[in-house]
């Protein structure tokens, strides 16, 4: 039929969808149409494929196009466990990646702004597929522009908070200086998963994987929704937040971690948040094993637009015992 296969992009609208082989056709992220009009968009995908910043192994630069690849069998059935397509409320766009020179170190944080900034101005909000946590930095100074200092929950095995110069790009100090440039709401803001010592907390709730294992999922999405309360909330989603054996592919794994059962559960109790804004870093797909972790990423990712497709209007469907 002449609607079947390649929405990328041969679909005029952002709403809805089509049938597509899952084994083939053009890749977007979850099918979603390729397009950098923005008119009447809720949000843009986009990827940034950046890795010159970390700090043990690279490879996170090919993230963008492993989630992508991972997302087809998500765009095939309704949501799980929300029972609905979010694209029957959402209007969401695949905007195609933030183009960045490598070979002028100095110009990639601001192109990234730059690109973050154009998305927000026309109202539409931002999910990102990375590359390495750095970008998280610029994506958050220019969300801080539209929304004021944000609440932000950071799924992830290190505080990324160490100190710097508050020049360099680096994967492992941009929350400390977003919290000390106020880009952050740090009495609002939650670190979830950590397993790395640092002996300052910058101010943040620090939920612990060793004590979100002892005292569950619930104890800890409730802290985390009271802390935030009403403010606009961003989160940053480092996959190796889950433990190796759940995310291979990345660049600082650390055993001991989240399963993808507990990221997943945690974003969907996440819902009814003030939620601006989202970024799903350091998938190292040459690390990968059997796009384990490419697939747990878009998982996030999805799961993170089904709520925003509930804030929409979209009704949750009941199955099973849940």
């Amino acid at each position: 039929m002449a609607t079947n296969g390649d929405q990328a992009f041969r679909k005029k609208a952002e709403l809805g969808r089509w049938p597509e082989m899952t084994y083939g056709g053009a890749l977007s992220f979850l099918r979603r149409r390729y397009s950098r009009d923005l008119d009447g968009v809720d949000v843009a995908i986009s990827g940034i494929p950046f890795d010159n910043a970390v700090t043990f192994r690279s490879g996170c630069r090919l993230g963008p196009r492993a989630v992508r690849a991972a997302s087809v069998q998500l765009a095939e059935l309704l949501a799980f466990p929300f029972g609905f397509d979010p694209f029957d409320h959402l209007s969401a766009v695949d905007y195609g990646d933030c183009f960045i020179d490598p070979h002028h170190p100095e110009t990639v944080a601001s192109s990234i702004e730059i690109h973050a900034d154009t998305i927000l101005a026309a109202g539409t909000k931002m999910l990102t597929i990375g590359g390495d946590h750095s970008i998280s930095f610029p994506l958050l100074k220019a969300h801080a522009k539209k929304y004021g200092p944000v609440a932000l929950v950071q799924f992830d095995a290190h505080c990324d908070t160490w100190e710097d110069d508050g020049v360099r790009m680096d994967h492992g100090t941009m929350f400390g200086r977003a919290a000390a440039q106020g880009i952050i709401d740090v009495t609002k803001s939650s670190q979830v998963g950590l397993r790395t010592f640092n002996d300052q907390d910058h101010g943040f709730e620090i939920l612990t994987s060793p004590w979100i294992h002892r005292n569950g999922i619930d104890a800890a999405i409730e802290i985390v929704r009271a802390r935030a309360g009403d403010a606009p909330v961003y989160i940053s989603f480092d996959v190796d937040g889950m433990d190796p054996a759940f995310a291979p592919g990345t660049g600082t794994p650390v055993p001991g971690g989240l399963s993808s059962w507990q990221a997943l559960e945690f974003i969907r109790g996440l819902g009814g948040l003030n939620l601006i804004g989202m970024d799903v870093v350091e998938v190292s797909p040459p690390y990968d094993n059997a796009e384990i972790t490419a697939l747990a990423a878009a998982t996030v990712a999805h799961d993170w637009l089904c709520l925003l497709a509930e804030q929409n209007g979209a009704k949750r469907v009941t199955v099973g015992r849940l």
